[in-house]
């Protein structure tokens, strides 16, 4: 009788692979170096966000991992059949032609009446389907691009600097919405953003570019790093407890050189009142 190797209950699942791993880009425009040697990956049910000064290259590393650019050097790697949910930064909509909510949503494919309702219940919109998009408020106007996003039923939604011109409210209502379909999806979340003090209290790990990848870790991490501070100053730190993700995990954090920093991300004073608050 042939007999049966028992099974092992306790053999660990392999890592799943990333929805997006890019390693060594390098991208030059108008003879100009844009991304030397980045390497950069998001799995699913993270949200990674990129920030750094104007000029860092952090929309045209978006637009290399999407793949709308062509790297000069370096590879990309995309999970297969992967399904991509965009949200640009701006969108001009001409107001002399008016075009309703529900119609903008239909473009340019056909999804149901009943689809377009719940995507926009999801970024917490109401009945607005039949409103003008030149009618909406910044914040309207941008949920309403984060549901089109979701019609697509994204394994990764990226937001490039989706918040520019929203006030600090509006930013923080807007990241807290994505922070809760990323839990409800259990999509990546890639976010390009200058709203630092919001968006990074939000994120699992922070990119900080500026060409090249500066430093990279958790918020407060990154926060601490003197790359970032080089780049931002200190005077951003502080706001980091407006809108804080619990971990519930250990990180950490290494530069491209080697080194390691620790940093226990304690808010004080008026920051820790205003986490509470939150």
């Amino acid at each position: 009788m042939r007999s049966r190797l028992p099974q092992s209950a306790s053999s660990p699942d392999p890592t799943p692979a990333p929805l997006i791993d890019a390693r060594g880009l390098v991208l030059r425009r108008n003879g100009r170096l844009v991304l030397d040697r980045v390497d950069f990956s998001v799995q699913r049910g993270e949200i990674v966000t990129v920030v750094g000064p104007n000029g860092s290259g952090k929309s045209s590393l978006v637009q290399v991992l999407i793949g709308a650019l062509r790297a000069d050097a370096g590879t990309v790697h995309r999970a297969r059949g992967l399904r991509i949910g965009y949200v640009p930064q701006t969108l001009h909509i001409d107001a002399t032609m008016p075009m309703p909510v529900a119609r903008f949503l239909a473009l340019p494919r056909r999804h149901s009446a009943a689809d377009r309702a719940a995507a926009l219940t999801r970024v917490g919109l109401g009945d607005v389907g039949h409103l003008p998009m030149s009618q909406l408020s910044g914040g309207q106007f941008q949920r309403v691009l984060l549901a089109r996003a979701l019609l697509m039923q994204p394994d990764l939604l990226v937001l490039d600097e989706a918040t520019r011109g929203l006030d600090q409210p509006g930013t923080a209502a807007f990241y807290r919405t994505v922070e809760a379909l990323r839990t409800g999806l259990g999509c990546g979340v890639l976010m390009v953003s200058h709203d630092l003090h919001v968006v990074m209290s939000a994120s699992d790990r922070v990119v900080c570019l500026n060409g090249h990848i500066c430093c990279h870790g958790t918020p407060e991490i990154v926060a601490s790093a003197p790359e970032y501070r080089a780049l931002f100053g200190a005077g951003t730190q502080g706001t980091l407890a407006l809108y804080r993700h619990e971990h519930n995990h250990d990180h950490d954090h290494r530069h491209g050189h080697g080194d390691t920093h620790d940093h226990d991300g304690r808010p004080g004073g008026e920051a820790e009142q205003a986490k509470r608050d939150v």
